[in-house]
């Protein structure tokens, strides 16, 4: 059995916190997934400040942009801007389909830019379109050398 991925979902809705949820266990991945619902909490718990001081080191990070307090983008350049942070992957997740903002986040090192359709079918369509998506991450061996690793990957089923 492969190692559950650790995610942290940086989202303030709740219907999409369950969908994404929801969308993991449909393709069946082994995940941990921590939840926060702004930006100052995403980087609370990434610097294990306040009440966030356990060992959770996510593996990705799926971020929405339009957050209170804190938005996504400038989360994301923190993390970027970060050495001990920018190896974590980042997945946008958000219900802009503005050029503009895809832009500034990829020009900030986002690994990744979705939009957010307006339901849960709509948001399986695109996966199941996506056919198979895989991350990778960096794994350390016993000697401490980087190497890369599948985490999950998407099955295709027709739509």
């Amino acid at each position: 059995m492969k190692k559950p991925v650790k995610i942290l979902l940086v989202e303030d809705n709740p219907a999409d916190i369950r969908w994404t949820v929801e969308i993991f266990k449909e393709y069946h991945i082994p995940n941990e997934i921590q939840s926060v619902k702004d930006g100052a909490e995403a980087l609370n718990f990434l610097y294990k400040k306040g009440k966030y001081k356990d060992n959770f080191y996510p593996d990705i990070i799926i971020l929405d942009l339009y957050l209170p307090r804190i938005n996504g983008h400038e989360v994301l350049k923190r993390i970027k801007n970060d050495k001990n942070l920018n190896s974590i992957h980042v997945v946008i997740l958000t219900a802009s389909n503005s050029p503009e903002d895809a832009k500034t986040a990829y020009k900030n090192h986002a690994d990744c830019y979705i939009s957010k359709p307006l339901d849960f079918r709509g948001l399986m369509k695109i996966i199941q379109r996506t056919g198979k998506f895989r991350l990778t991450v960096p794994a350390m061996t016993s000697k401490s050398k980087c190497q890369k690793c599948d985490i999950f990957s998407f099955k295709h089923y027709p739509v």
